[in-house]
């Protein structure tokens, strides 16, 4: 039987008479407010690979639980203790923010669960802070937004302005570009997460005649952002980003993002079988355009699988997390595994938004930046 936690929604369970050998996992994600895009890709991609598997996990029935954390720390921090300690989930999959992620790293990794992240990346816990339950499926933060750092460099741009949000993920985001840009940073500006009115910003980036702007604006953030900018008659300035201009903003954007570019670590052009395959399955069951969101989280339903599987479970987390370290999968984007902090190993784009021949829009690659790129801070972690 599924059970209702907090309010959660539970999506599967299977193997009646098999309760010993059934996986409790839940997935916090963000499913209300301007950002709730993201959250649904992250749980569509999860569910997609374990309707794929047919509901189970390394052959065992999975008990899934879906949390809306509202983008809400405090909010996310009551649910996963409820998630732990009356569930008793195995793992713990998510968030989206990494605000979230910094407010429910310690509940859940001190539990013994362990963490899987299929977004969220902060340099936080990949360097010193690392810690053995703890997994990254996407990026650590500085790494998308150092390729358009670089793509900057390269295009010889000597002065841009930046744009991010103003919690650590924006920090991160503004510290990866610089890490490659060598030229004048003309502006710099923080924002609350909540901002939908970007017309002080836009006047600035105006008067400062940037040869490029950067901006990091997820979710409905980075939809006010790039219509306002389009409207403000700016697109002759080079637009460059990280998940401001991608499949989760791009229906509501339209047209005012066609041309952007974006770093990513994916797009669903990526030509491999196994994103082929995904991205076909994915459109054919939500009908909508997957985002690395929820390419990162059917990869981390995939690394479970083979992580339980070879372990025989998750009763016994030490063979879990060794299992998890060593995990060989058919990884949408191709190249990847975990490197000695539990963040991954893989590569990177620089993308271009594009608009379909069926009237959608999405993201593809247009150059190869990064080569099986480890993240600056894997060097500081001793995992204990």
């Amino acid at each position: 039987m599924l059970r209702h936690m907090l309010g959660a929604v539970a999506l599967c369970a299977v193997g009646v008479g098999a309760q010993a050998q059934t996986v409790k996992i839940g997935v916090v994600t963000t499913l209300s407010g301007p950002a709730a895009s993201l959250g649904q890709q992250l749980r569509d991609g999860f569910q997609l690979a374990l309707d794929q598997s047919g509901g189970k996990l390394g052959g065992m029935a999975v008990e899934l639980t879906v949390l809306d954390d509202e983008l809400k720390p405090d909010v996310a921090v009551t649910k996963v203790r409820g998630l732990i300690e009356s569930g008793k989930a195995d793992v713990v999959v998510g968030p989206i923010f990494s605000n979230v992620l910094l407010a429910i790293f310690k509940p859940v990794t001190e539990s013994g669960a362990v963490l899987i992240s299929p977004n969220a990346g902060p340099s936080t816990y990949a360097g010193r802070a690392c810690v053995k339950n703890f997994f990254v499926t996407s990026y650590q933060n500085d790494q998308p937004h150092s390729v358009s750092g670089q793509y900057a460099q390269d295009s010889g741009y000597k002065r841009v302005f930046l744009l991010a949000p103003n919690y650590q993920a924006g920090k991160d985001a503004l510290a990866g570009f610089k890490s490659k840009f060598k030229g004048e940073v003309v502006g710099e500006e923080y924002v609350p997460l909540t901002q939908m009115d970007f017309q002080s910003e836009i006047a600035k980036i105006a008067a400062a005649k940037p040869d490029a702007v950067y901006a990091f604006m997820p979710g409905g953030i980075g939809i006010a952002l790039v219509k306002q900018y389009r409207q403000a008659g700016l697109a002759s300035v080079p637009f460059l980003s990280a998940f401001t201009v991608d499949e989760s903003t791009l229906p509501a954007q339209g047209e005012a993002a066609v041309g952007f570019y974006s770093g990513a670590n994916w797009a669903p052009n990526l030509d491999n079988a196994a994103n082929k395959a995904f991205v076909a399955a994915f459109e054919a069951k939500y009908h909508y355009v997957p985002a690395t969101y929820a390419a990162q989280s059917f990869d981390a339903a995939l690394a479970l699988d083979a992580a339980i599987g070879k372990a025989g479970g998750t009763a016994d987390k030490a063979k879990l997390i060794a299992a998890l370290e060593t995990a060989a999968i058919a990884s949408v984007r191709g190249s990847f595994k975990f490197g000695v902090n539990h963040y991954p190993v893989q590569d990177f784009y620089l993308t271009q938004v594009v608009k379909r021949a069926d009237g959608k829009f999405q993201t593809e690659v247009r150059k190869k930046v990064f080569t099986a790129d480890v993240d600056p801070y894997a060097s500081q972690c001793k995992m204990n």
